[in-house]
C-alpha cells in the first residue's frame, strides 16, 4: 500500500562524554513533508539533563499515533454514515509497565475522546459502533499488541 519514511538524526556534542552515558538524548525527526520535530528520550527513562522534557519522546509519539489513527478512522466512519463532526479532541494516556524478563512496554492506551457533532448527537449505540469500527479499521491499532480502550 505504501512506504512511510522518517529520518532520525542525533549527533554527539563537542567534548561531550559518551561512554559514561552522560550525553544528550536530544535528536530530530524529519518527515517527508518537511516537518521537523525535536525529540528526546523521556525524562521517565533518562533523567534530566540528558533528556529534554520539552521535546517529544517515542512513548508520547506512540500514544499520539494511536489516538490520531483512531480519530481519523472515526471521522471517516462517521462521514460514511452521514454524521457530521464539528470537533474531536482526545486526551490519550499510555501506561508503561514491566513485562516478562524485566522489559518494559506500553501495555495500555486509553483514549478519552470529546466529540462535538453538528446537529443532534447520535445515540450511544451508534457512537459505540463508530468507535468499534474505528478501532477495527485503524492501521496503527492493527499493528500493535497494546490494549487500546475508549472511555467516553
Amino acid at each position: 500500500m505504501g512506504s512511510y519514511i522518517a529520518t532520525i538524526s542525533w549527533e554527539r556534542q563537542p567534548n561531550e562524554p559518551f561512554t559514561d552515558r552522560k550525553f544528550s538524548r536530544a535528536h530530530r525527526w524529519r518527515f517527508d513533508g518537511g516537518v521537523e520535530v525535536p525529540a528526546s528520550s523521556s525524562p521517565h527513562a533518562v533523567p534530566l539533563p540528558y533528556s529534554v522534557e520539552a521535546n517529544v519522546d517515542p512513548e508520547e509519539a506512540y500514544v499520539a499515533a494511536i489516538s490520531s489513527c483512531h480519530m481519523l478512522t472515526f471521522l471517516f466512519e462517521a462521514a460514511k454514515r452521514g454524521i457530521v463532526i464539528d470537533r474531536y479532541d482526545d486526551d490519550a494516556v499510555g501506561t508503561m509497565e514491566r513485562i516478562a524478563q524485566g522489559r518494559y512496554a506500553v501495555t495500555r492506551v486509553v483514549l478519552h475522546p470529546r466529540i462535538a457533532y453538528a446537529g443532534a448527537q447520535p445515540d450511544q449505540a451508534t457512537i459505540d459502533e463508530l468507535h468499534h469500527a474505528a478501532h477495527e479499521g485503524c492501521f496503527i491499532a492493527n499493528s500493535v499488541k497494546t490494549q487500546i480502550d475508549v472511555e467516553q
